[in-house]
């Protein structure tokens, strides 16, 4: 008996990609919201509300700890669950939670402690969104389109994360930064509504049956990720890099504020560069993959966005925050562009039926880090000062992230294809 089998279709292009297509609108969009309030959340809160470094820390700390609360349980619950209504019902509690700011400041009863909670519940929202979406975008886009898919990603992210900042600058400007809040809100509810419309080509199955415990689950994400090769050296590396990046990000907004003395435009342009050198690496990532391999290019990239962050805090006032502002567009180049090849990456190494736990015990340590970041950074800042703080943050993810070379993926021409756990 013979058995014939019917040719596979060729996969549509991203161009045509309807689901894709409305994952990136979506997207687009809530990013340039989000990277509106990445300068608009600590203006409030230093020329409003007179934040000093601790609160600084705090605030930024706040934003992160979910991922040590509940980044583990999410994992284990988005691998068992519809992974857009996930991410649609985490898009409308960050709109909710969001629009609570610019309300109290109306009413004249905004505070700290609720920019910190705020803070809070949007990363708590992150949690589960970013969960989810590392689960989902696989069932839009196939395998071999992957990279490219990121790479659109990213570099819409980081496209967003030039305007977003100047834009935010001139809204506190012109308005207020508690009002501008307001539009971030709404990008959150445009972005759940692509998400409501998507129609996944590839939906992953659910697993069928009875769930295993919670613990059981969280377990085995944990073991695959400890006994494999190469991913607990991308995790410990992660932690530390992202503990310095945290950390002086924390205080970067008071330190153009109060040290270089910019306006609230003026510390828009500079963060707005960290995002320009977003949007050139994601437009190279595919490209120095395919030139130099993606294990080569993503050592290169690594080593190179060392010593770049400590142009961050080599600023002075005047004209000298243009050094700033390289230092941020040449970190911003080099990191996006290796978080897009090994984000590509993972996405094909790690089974579909695991990606929500084992990318969850990842990022439970690469971003676990950011809240002791954040206090460790308030707390330096009010001792040391400042810039000192900055550069000693910088120093620590320069470090981190020449820990690669005395890796096994040091001399890799190309990222290992599995399999995981070996």
């Amino acid at each position: 008996m013979t058995t014939s089998t019917a040719p596979t279709e060729p996969a549509v292009p991203l161009a045509r990609n309807r689901a894709f297509g409305l994952l990136w609108l979506g997207e687009g969009v809530s990013v340039v919201g989000n990277a509106t309030t990445s300068a608009l959340l600590p203006l409030l809160a230093v020329t409003q509300l007179d934040a000093g470094p601790a609160w600084m820390g705090l605030i930024t700390a706040a934003a992160w700890l979910p991922w040590l609360v509940v980044g583990l349980p999410v994992g284990a619950w988005v691998d068992r669950l519809p992974a857009r209504a996930v991410m649609i019902a985490a898009n409308l509690a960050a709109a909710v939670s969001l629009a609570s700011v610019p309300v109290a400041f109306a009413l004249g009863v905004l505070t700290l402690v609720q920019l910190t909670v705020v803070a809070m519940v949007g990363g708590v929202c992150t949690v589960f969104f970013r969960t989810a979406y590392q689960v989902f975008l696989p069932e839009v886009v196939p395998a071999d389109q992957l990279e490219p898919a990121n790479a659109r990603l990213f570099g819409t992210e980081s496209a967003a994360n030039v305007a977003g900042p100047g834009l935010g600058g001139l809204l506190a400007q012109w308005l207020t930064a508690a009002l501008g809040l307001a539009l971030d809100a709404v990008t959150f509810l445009w972005s759940a509504v692509c998400l409501w419309r998507i129609r996944p080509a590839h939906p992953a199955a659910r697993p069928a049956g009875p769930a295993e415990p919670l613990a059981a689950r969280i377990r085995e994400g944990v073991d695959l990720v400890r006994r494999d090769r190469y991913l607990p050296w991308f995790v410990g590396m992660g932690g530390a890099s992202n503990f310095g990046l945290t950390g002086y990000g924390a205080l970067l907004v008071l330190f153009l504020v109060r040290d270089l003395g910019l306006s609230e435009a003026g510390v828009g342009a500079v963060l707005a560069l960290a995002g320009a050198g977003g949007v050139v690496g994601a437009v190279a990532a595919p490209y120095l993959s395919a030139r130099l391999g993606s294990g080569r290019a993503s050592t290169v990239l690594l080593v190179a966005s060392g010593p770049t962050a400590l142009l961050v805090g080599a600023g002075l006032p005047g004209w000298g925050a243009a050094i700033s502002g390289t230092g941020g567009f040449l970190v911003g180049l080099c990191v996006v562009s290796g978080n897009v090849v090994r984000n590509a990456w993972r996405l094909r190494y790690v089974p579909a039926g695991l990606r929500g736990r084992v990318m969850t015990v990842m990022q439970v340590v690469n971003f676990g880090t950011m809240p002791a970041a954040g206090v460790v950074a308030g707390w330096l800042g009010g001792v040391l000062g400042v810039r000192e703080t900055i550069l000693l943050m910088a120093a620590i993810h320069c470090l981190a992230t020449w820990s690669i070379l005395v890796s096994p993926l040091a001399r890799l021409r190309e990222l290992p294809v599995g399999p995981l756990g070996g």
